[in-house]
């Protein structure tokens, strides 16, 4: 059966509704967001700072139009260096209440599927009337802070700007150039000053990291393959590689985010935070490291797990994935909750920080959103637009959106393997073990890339096992791929 044969589109939509999500847009949405129309040019922006003239850039996906935030940075004396980070201004064509807003609401998240991508909000808005693209003038709520020579980070104001992204950039470009297997992109040497802005980037990254790291900053890699598409058909699997330019987004907005937090605690208003709680399964997470002789103390310690996990990326840089993917699991999600300035904060156990939230995505992410309403009406001097019982009861529904579109981009993946080896029934493979309890053990190939669950000779497999199976199977409707292990090599 070739993936010609099969309807992606048709098994995407069941995905979703099948995890509680709104696939399509009603057509009120529609007609909401098509009366929406840009600014006018002149005397538009009159009330906000303008600094369209600034060197502000972005770094993306190749395909990514929903555009949430650049950045410019500027080197001060004693070695410090000024961030502001630019987020979209979203609520401007969002209205609360409005249709567009509850169905966002409802939906939560973008919901990213590999065959296909399900936007929280119209194409209209995300890639268009509330993007920052290149060359468009654009509102925006601008996050400042300063990083110091340690890494350490002094939270800054926080006011509306009109920007204008100069550059959009793309990952692997930036990142291949900046650890030296490239050249200059284009794209930079198209823009006078723009690779030394980049460069000041990559140093603020630097510090940011190390510092982070130094508090006991877990840093987890995990394998998430994606379909590879062409012409509607999936050809292959590809791993997200990460890299310094992605590195660079995302320590850039961990600080942007931290300012947010500071600046709403400091006007003591509530807000919706993005937590990780102290493992409840910390003894499994012991019990994993001494299987690699390593003695975690008995109590959570992220600066003892921090030591454990670079140890072994560096021992055994194939299987870490693998071992990441088990410490995520150990640990337990990440969650929503709303939080009064005042309480005792929960923190963020993997980021090593107590003062955290989501709020740089306003077109992917609803909880941005609210952040950045209740961030508005402080810097207007009105009242919070949400009571404490609707944040409570926000932050438990966006936890449960974010965790189905865990899951129903996790279908996906295994329809999408499914798909790919289903002509190879019979073949044998070299896989490790990336999963083994009670309700099933599973293993990833080493190429392609795809995972699938070991039905006949799964016993006594452990996390981190080299193995050699046999495909069994697939039903890429269900999203099974089944295998046999027929070998065992080394294990950890």
């Amino acid at each position: 059966m070739s993936d010609r044969k099969i309807d992606l589109e048709s098994i995407a939509l069941g995905v979703m509704e099948k995890y509680g999500f709104d696939p399509e847009f009603p057509g009120a949405v529609i007609r909401e967001t098509e009366r929406l129309r840009e600014e006018p040019e002149s005397g538009a922006f009159s009330d906000i700072r303008d600094l369209r003239s600034l060197l502000w850039s972005s770094i993306d996906n190749s395909d990514s139009e929903d555009l949430d935030q650049v950045e410019y940075c500027v080197a001060r004396r004693n070695g410090e260096i000024e961030v502001l980070v630019a987020i979209a201004d979203v609520d401007f064509f969002v209205r609360q209440g409005s249709g567009t807003d509850r169905h966002a609401a409802f939906n939560g998240t973008s919901v990213y599927l590999g065959v296909r991508t399900f936007p929280m909000l119209p194409d209209r808005l995300s890639k268009g009337l509330s993007s920052l693209l290149p060359g468009k003038d654009r509102r925006a709520v601008v996050l400042q802070y300063t990083v110091l020579p340690d890494g350490s980070v002094k939270h800054g104001e926080v006011f509306y700007a009109v920007v204008r992204n100069q550059q959009k950039l793309v990952y692997e470009e930036v990142g291949a150039w900046l650890e030296g297997t490239a050249p200059v992109p284009p794209g930079i040497t198209a823009i006078p000053g723009l690779e030394e802005q980049v460069r000041l980037q990559a140093e603020v990254c630097r510090r940011l990291r190390d510092h982070r790291m130094q508090q006991g900053a877990l840093d987890l890699q995990t394998i998430e393959a994606q379909p590879v598409m062409v012409g509607g058909a999936i050809r292959g699997l590809v791993v997200q590689e990460q890299n310094i330019a992605r590195q660079i987004i995302e320590e850039l907005m961990v600080a942007a985010n931290q300012t947010m937090v500071h600046a709403l605690g400091s006007a003591r208003v509530p807000m919706i935070q993005r937590v990780v709680r102290r493992p409840k399964n910390w003894d499994g997470i012991v019990a994993t490291a001494g299987r690699y002789r390593f003695h975690l103390p008995r109590q959570p310690d992220s600066r003892a797990l921090a030591r454990f996990l670079d140890r072994q990326r560096r021992a055994d840089p194939e299987r870490f994935p693998d071992l990441s993917l088990t410490v995520v699991k150990l640990m337990g999600p990440g969650e929503y909750v709303s939080f009064v300035p005042g309480d005792i904060p929960i923190g963020h156990f993997a980021l090593a920080v107590l003062d955290y939230t989501h709020s740089t995505a306003p077109n992917r992410r609803f909880a941005d959103i609210v952040n950045q309403r209740i961030l508005k009406a402080v810097l207007d001097g009105r009242p919070v637009p949400y009571t404490d019982h609707e944040l409570d009861r926000l932050a438990e529904h966006l936890t449960g959106r974010d965790r189905a579109a865990e899951k129903a981009a996790r279908f996906m993946r295994k329809v999408a393997a499914a798909i790919l080896l289903h002509d190879r029934t019979g073949e044998t493979f070299p896989a490790i073990v990336t999963g083994a309890a009670e309700k099933g053990t599973y293993v990833r190939l080493l190429d392609p890339p795809a995972e699938g669950r070991v039905i006949e000779g799964e016993r006594g497999l452990a996390v981190g096992d080299r193995v050699t199976v046999r495909l069994i199977g697939t039903s890429p409707e269900l999203g099974y791929v089944d295998f046999a292990c027929v070998r065992r090599g080394e294990g950890r």
